[in-house]
């Protein structure tokens, strides 16, 4: 109903008219505003003054009819509510309410002299698939014309009516009718909800808005936009010429026209302001003798009369002319003036205001401007000024925790419909063909098909409230309408034409929480494919997203099935998989279909955390890759697909919002899927190719199957197929040419053939041609660019920076608005990247690429245009990967500055697109140090660089392993249940790898590489995959070869020639090579998986050595920058693996130890009956070292502690269980090792054993745990048991049965120490190991604790040799590259000591656990912050006092040491030592 209200509004019209791009530009110019001023202008073609009004009401005139809707459509001429404008006001408002939620508002802004109508209509929703469906009335009772005039994006329909797009504005679509035509009486509409199938409409009839008539306009009281610019300018003076941001001048702008409109309203003339604003007193001297020359044209009102629009339009081809310069405000004023004489040359010539319009649009006015030089603000020369920032401002660091789906404890609560589908399935007698759910607003509708006794089945069910009619048809051809025969027909259904129509019944029940209707249909008929169908809810027509549905009927191999034998889903989600695996077959109808159904999936995705938002990844990367079918049988509009797309996309970019945890997933997702278009850009996909044609003389032949294929369903194939005819007219029309692009790009003859509307034939144009195409072909790129491509920077930049194109007949135009809030440098900073995008000097492109993307980081969070600056950045990383690859050659003979300071601007461009870079970002502070050390001439910078590049290399796999965590197992889940090809499925991860910057870094490491062995002295070996081997050695010349090969006998390839692209055959379990494959290479990648040993050798010698070894059995030891050999006997190989086997090698013997009936005793009761070697060595070093040597003090469980416990009556349980399993693994059931240390934790400590080790620690001055709670002393308790049940860790177990050891004599010792909270951890060998030269000691340091050294924890620790005869002169082998520290709260730990350390010739030492009371905390080192590698003085300090230590141990004993210490503050603390072995 209407409603009567009262309202003083102030219409703020925008800022000044429209500056049009000319159609030279091909409607499509990318716009990097070099102006502000001009930039401001680009909004609206028709200015109109600000007006304001007061409307004081009428009421509305009413006839109810009601309009027929249905298969005839809606009656447009049937009567209207009538809105009639009041002559007395100059604005009227009017509110309707077209349901419960919706209310429609229309106002009219009353034109003055020579200015438009405005009709605004605005409703409370914000749907994307509004329309206004409207025309003009120009009599009483004619019918209605379609308006000159039309709001962006509007279509012609059927050559009746227009139907324009509503614009959405927060919780609101609004839209805006500008009326110039005098003759039109009155607008008609309704409004339709395109998805909904739904018309909304007054009482059955159309709106209708009476507009005024001429004779009650108001007088003329708009003000000259050239008074207004320079009232404009002088405010600006007055406040001291500030620098405004578009926004602000905008509205100073406004506020000057407000200031001459108050002056007229006082009395004032337009000649009394011209006069004032134009005098020496008002002004400077500049601006009077910027007006003076047009001022007695513009006073008199002779042929000046120029409207400003087109003085603007003029004012902008004359700014592009001139290379788009920055004006100052006085040079804007002046460019204005003189486009108003070119055009008022054109009068003189006897032109007409409409030629001249027709001529400025096609860049036809004369004009003398000559192109003025570029200065750039943000830049110098040819490079950028980078400014300086702190690095670790771009830290992104989240809690790390597994990668697990986030499963809601509350079970879903299922809908009527799928409750109804639950039940029914429970009762079909036969396998289910397929099933799919669609959204009906708030309802829903289920199309279940099945096939019991062998029938075909079609239930549906939906929850709409009013009565249901399926409209349906069957199908022999798909896609076409049949009418059934009379034998399928339902009881009481009825035949219309070529289709019937079937009522729904309702299904009530108990369980059912609202009412259902339901419907079944039985089809015997096997030569029907399929079953197109509508829906009649009440007088509603319901479609599937504005288009039919559609059942398939029969399941070919193009149909999705589920997959027998498909995997548990491990590490998945699963469920979310399950459902997409389910909606593939409707999914596969159309790109639109599959965004929807994505974006419907996102809520559950989002719920299911990282896996869920993988699942997404891994469907969409099917898609794009061309691994699903992308369009079956059905024709969808260009701009649906784009509305779909810009639908997921939306909730992408909220979900990037609201969960930064998961924003690296999300960006991958978004340059998967792609932009989408705004403005109706995916409108102009299916207009624009007409346009082409028409304007090219070229409507057969390619061009038309093109078209058609367009007109069915645009593609990203459709940007290929563009850029194969560009290069085919660049190459002069050769047909090789043309056919490369296509098959580089993955389009065969056959996949052109496989389109819908198939394209066969090859282009054939004429030369004549050539030129519009080329031209016409590049700007329609940027329409498919900026709908498929979420990685093109040129289409990326345009839509953050604004741009227009404006329609060409039927076709529609487009307008994009510039992001607001970009830094003010920014647009000199696109238009630089732009300027040297195809350099092949690449250094200052990536410097500003890389600025590009600094500026965007604070943005990408908060942007209202959040998702375009998102595409805008995944464009200028792509645009990085890219100036990389085709730099890559040019740095053949770059010196190693200069490879460096590429590398860091690569690793900054990855830290820029990754989470938890934290790593990276060291490693760039790593590289920028190794540069200072280069240019200060320190001699250690090669071996400290390669430490970086070590660390660098090691921080790309553990992403590669990352990813291959998250997206292979739902790559592998969904690859088998849609029937994806095997190969693409491997090698998923893989490839997505390889498309990232990673790959990148990768190539230019490799690079770098060979240049720091050299200059720094190091070995032969780049370790790819470090995993000890034992195999036989066979030499092939190509790993291509024998890729498909199974080796029988365990087996280590010497290949001559390894690319990247092989696969690593069966039974292979090494791979050494001459070549460099990338670290990141297929090969590489799948040798980790599969924990093969994987080596690049650069000496030539030592690969001859190990190939002359062919067929001898070898065993591999793989360090981080090394591999040792040794060959082996063949009755080795066997034990060199862990096995219950028992091999031939000399037995040892164990010394049972018995309980000394103490549970702890201090160091000074050490003795090898209670204790082993490493409690009593370090007991032996109390007080006989130099003083500044320290020494923890320590206590012990003693031998026989373990087995007490366990005979205590408080475990009687615990031992018999445990005896059990020792049954079990003596008789060869390994799974028994896992089952007893579990089972050893279940112990629990005697009343006395607490009370000995209390007394001890504390008697020792040691802090004991249970002064803190019962709960730290459970903590150390449970540690102590860990201690013990590591005698059954793997390792150890087949240790022992290898040298024959009784296992069951071996016992444990537990030595109690405080933890050091250290600095640094140490490792000293008073003989160097390498060498075997007793004359100097090796050393190995690393930040934390010892366990990171020791353990099996990636990287290089900081090593060094200092001689013995030179203590303080310590000489550094190697800088580290260990990536995680690992530090602790001041603790306890519990070390182990077995039996089995003291025997000779056996390694027991590091087979069984110390165990921390409390967690350590793992911490992403820093390296070049720390003075340990930044101060020489204490660096050699640390060093050489590590190194005299070592020294006075070696002494003590007499024999070589291999000792382990901490440093805390720099004093040095020995913890353990044993004889160097």
């Amino acid at each position: 109903m209407s409603n009567t209200i009262g309202n003083n509004l102030l219409h703020q019209s925008l800022l000044s008219p429209t500056v049009l791009e000319h159609q030279s530009r091909c409607n499509s110019s990318t716009c990097i505003w070099g102006n502000t001023f001009l930039q401001s202008q680009a909004n609206s073609i028709t200015h109109r003054p600000s007006l304001s009004t007061e409307f004081r009401g009428k009421r509305l005139t009413l006839q109810k009819k009601k309009l027929q809707m249905g298969r005839q459509g809606p009656n447009f001429r049937s009567t209207k509510a009538i809105l009639a404008a009041d002559t007395s006001s100059m604005q009227l408002t009017e509110k309707f309410s077209l349901d419960e939620k919706i209310e429609l508002q229309v106002d009219v802004e009353l034109p003055t002299s020579g200015f438009a109508s405005v009709v605004n209509v605005q409703i409370s929703c914000s749907s994307d698939s509004l329309l206004l469906h409207w025309g003009a009335v120009k009599n009483q009772h004619g019918k209605w014309i379609l308006p000159r005039h039309r709001p962006v994006g509007t279509m012609v329909y059927k050559d009746q009516a227009l139907r324009s797009p509503f614009v959405k504005s927060a919780s609101n679509s609004a839209l805006s009718i500008e009326i110039d035509d005098p003759a039109i009486q009155a607008l008609e509409f309704l409004i339709y909800d395109e998805a909904k199938n739904k018309w909304y409409k007054y009482n059955g009839g159309n709106f209708h808005v009476e507009l005024p008539k001429a004779d009650f306009r108001t007088p003329d009281i708009s003000v000259p936009e050239d008074l207004v610019q320079i009232q404009a300018y002088l405010r600006w003076e007055r406040k001291g010429k500030q620098n405004y941001t578009p926004e602000k001048e905008k509205e100073e702008y406004e506020a000057a026209r407000t200031e001459l409109l108050k002056e007229i309203a006082g009395g004032a003339s337009v000649q009394d302001l011209r006069a004032r604003l134009t005098s020496k007193n008002n002004t400077s001297e500049s601006k009077e003798q910027l007006v003076s020359g047009s001022k007695k044209e513009l006073v008199s009102g002779s042929k000046s009369n120029i409207p400003d629009d087109l003085v603007q339009i003029q004012s902008y081809i004359r700014w592009e002319k001139a290379g788009k310069p920055n004006y100052s405000p006085e040079q804007q004023l002046k460019e204005f003036e003189e486009a108003r004489k070119d055009l008022q040359t054109e009068l003189e010539k006897g032109s007409s205001l409409d030629k001249i319009r027709k001529k400025i649009t096609k860049g036809e006015i004369q004009t003398k401007v000559s192109k003025q030089p570029v200065k750039e603000r943000t830049f110098s020369g040819e490079r950028i000024q980078r400014k300086n920032r702190d690095i670790m401002s771009f830290l992104t660091k989240f809690a790390s925790k597994p990668i697990e789906e986030n499963i809601s404890p509350v079970p879903e609560v299922l809908s009527a419909v799928r409750q109804y589908s639950k039940a029914k399935e429970e009762h079909i007698d036969g396998p289910i063909s397929s099933k799919n759910f669609y959204k009906l607003a708030d309802k829903e509708l289920l199309v279940l098909v099945a096939n019991p006794s062998g029938k075909k089945k079609v239930y549906l069910a939906t929850d709409l409230q009013e009565p249901v009619v399926l409209h349906w048809a069957l199908s022999k051809n798909a896609g076409e309408w049949a009418a059934p025969p009379s034998t399928v027909l339902p009881p009481d259904s009825v035949s219309v034409g070529k289709a019937a129509e079937t009522k729904f019944t309702v299904s009530s029940s108990e369980n059912l929480p609202h009412k259902v209707q339901s419907l079944e249909l039985t089809i015997e008929d096997d030569s029907f494919v399929g079953m197109p169908f509508v829906l009649l809810s009440g007088e509603n027509w319901i479609k599937n997203s504005g288009s039919d549905f559609y059942v398939e009927l029969k399941t070919g191999s193009a149909e999705v099935q589920k997959v027998k034998g498909t995997g548990d889903g491990k590490g998945t989600s699963k469920s979310l998989l399950d459902n997409i695996a389910e909606l593939e077959s409707e999914a596969q109808k159309s790109f639109m279909h599959r965004f929807n159904i994505a974006a419907d999936l996102m809520e559950q995705a989002t719920n299911a955390g990282e896996l869920g938002l993988a699942a997404i990844l891994v469907w969409m990367r099917f898609m794009a890759t061309r691994q699903l079918i992308w369009n079956k049988n059905y024709n969808v509009k260009p701009r649906e697909i784009s509305q779909a797309q810009d639908r997921l996309t939306a909730k992408l970019q909220n979900v990037y919002k609201s969960c930064p945890q998961y924003r690296e997933i999300l960006r991958m997702i978004l340059s998967t899927v792609g932009r989408g278009g705004e403005g109706d850009v995916g409108q102009r996909i299916r207009d624009e190719i007409l346009v082409i044609q028409r304007n090219n003389n070229c409507k057969g032949g390619i061009m038309e199957q093109w078209h058609q294929k367009l007109h069915n369903n645009t593609s990203p194939d459709d940007v290929v197929i563009c850029q194969a005819l560009i290069d085919y007219m660049n190459s002069d029309f050769d047909l090789s040419v043309y056919w490369k692009t296509l098959n580089d790009n993955g389009i065969t003859k056959e996949r052109l053939l496989s389109y819908d509307r198939a394209i066969r034939s090859e282009p054939d144009f004429r030369r004549d041609q050539k030129d519009g195409l080329l031209r016409d072909l590049g700007h329609y790129m940027r329409t498919l660019k900026a709908v498929h491509s979420g990685a093109d920077l040129d289409s990326a930049i345009a839509n953050c920076m604004g741009y227009k194109t404006e329609g060409q007949g039927f076709m529609v135009g487009v307008q994009i608005n510039p992001v607001s809030g970009l830094p003010a440098e920014f647009p000199d900073l696109l238009r630089f990247v732009m300027a040297h995008i195809e350099d092949k000097n690449v250094e200052a492109l990536l410097e500003g690429l890389l600025e590009a993307r600094q500026e965007l980081r604070p943005l990408l969070s908060k942007n209202v245009r959040l998702k375009d600056l998102l595409f805008l950045d995944i464009a200028l990383d792509s645009a990085v990967r890219t100036a990389v690859e085709r730099g890559y050659e040019g740095l053949s003979n770059a010196s190693p500055e200069k490879i460096m300071y590429f590398i860091s601007l690569v690793v900054e461009n990855l830290a820029l697109s990754v989470d938890n870079n934290e790593d990276l970002i060291y490693c760039l502070k790593g590289w920028s140090l190794a540069q200072s050390m280069l240019k200060s001439g320190d001699d250690q910078w090669a071996l400290f660089a390669k430490s970086v590049l070590d660390r660098t290399r090691l921080s790309l796999a553990s992403k590669a392993e990352a990813y291959h965590q998250l997206l292979q197992p739902s790559a592998e889940y969904l690859g088998e249940r849609l029937g994806v090809d095997q190969g693409a499925v491997n090698i998923f991860t893989e490839e997505i790898i390889r498309a990232g910057s990673a790959a990148s870094v990768s190539s230019l490491l490799n690079r770098l590489d060979p240049i720091l062995r050299q200059t720094a002295h190091l070995g032969n070996w780049q370790v790819i995959s470090p995993v000890e081997a034992v195999g036989y050695v066979v030499v092939v010349d190509k790993l291509l070869s024998v890729q498909n090969k199974s080796y029988s006998k365990p087996t280590i390839l010497v290949a001559k020639s390894v690319k990247g692209e092989e696969e690593i055959p069966d039974g292979a379990v090494a791979v050494l090579t001459p070549d460099m494959p990338d670290v990141l290479s297929h090969v590489s990648v799948r040798a980790r998986n599969s924990k093969v040993c994987f080596a690049t050798c650069f000496d030539s010698n030592i690969l001859a050595n190990i190939e002359a070894l062919e067929g001898k059995l070898l065993c591999l030891k793989p360090t981080s920058a090394d591999v040792v050999y040794s060959e082996m006997k063949d009755d080795e190989l066997v034990s060199s693996t862990y096995s219950n086997e028992i091999s031939s090698a000399p037995s040892m013997a164990l010394e049972k130890k018995q309980f000394s009936g103490r549970y702890a005793i201090s160091s000074e009761e050490f003795t090898s009956q209670m204790v082993g070697a490493k409690s009593r060595n370090i007991a032996h070093l109390k007080g006989k070292l130099p003083s500044w040597v320290n020494i923890p003090t320590s206590v012990a469980l003693p031998f026989g502690v373990f087995e007490k416990v366990l005979s205590d009556d408080l475990n009687q349980i615990v031992a018999n269980k445990l005896q059990v399993l020792k049954t079990k693994l003596d008789d060869g059931d390994i799974s028994a090792l896992g089952e007893i240390r579990n089972t050893v934790l279940e112990l629990s400590a005697p009343p006395q054993l607490v009370k000995e080790l209390k007394e001890k620690m504390q008697g020792s001055g040691m802090p004991w745990p249970g002064d803190e709670g019962e709960q730290r002393w459970n903590q150390a308790w449970v540690a102590i048991k860990r201690v013990w049940a590591s005698k059954w860790n793997e390792r150890a177990y087949f240790s022992t049965k290898k040298v024959k050891l009784d296992h069951n004599y071996l016992c444990m010792a537990v030595l109690v120490q405080e933890i050091i909270n250290a600095d640094y951890a140490f490792v000293i060998h008073t003989t160097n190991p390498s060498s075997e030269d007793s004359s100097e000691i090796y050393t190995e340091v690393v930040k934390g604790l010892g366990e990171t050294l020791v353990g099996a924890y990636p990287g290089r620790a900081l090593s060094f040799i200092c001689k013995k005869n030179d203590l303080n002169s310590p000489q550094i082998l190697g800088y580290p590259s260990k990536p995680i520290g690992l530090f602790i709260r001041r603790s306890i730990i519990f070390r182990s000591d077995s039996n089995g350390e003291d025997l000779e010739g056996y390694a027991g030492a590091g087979l069984y656990d110390s165990v921390p009371m409390d967690e350590e905390e793992e911490v992403v080192l820093d390296y070049s912050s720390d003075a340990l590698f930044t101060d020489s003085k204490f660096c050699s300090s640390i060093l050489s006092s590590i190194a005299r230590a070592g020294s006075a141990i070696e002494e003590l004993y007499g024999s070589a040491q291999d000792i382990e210490g901490v440093v805390k503050d720099g004093k040095i603390y020995v913890v353990q030592t044993r004889p160097q072995m």
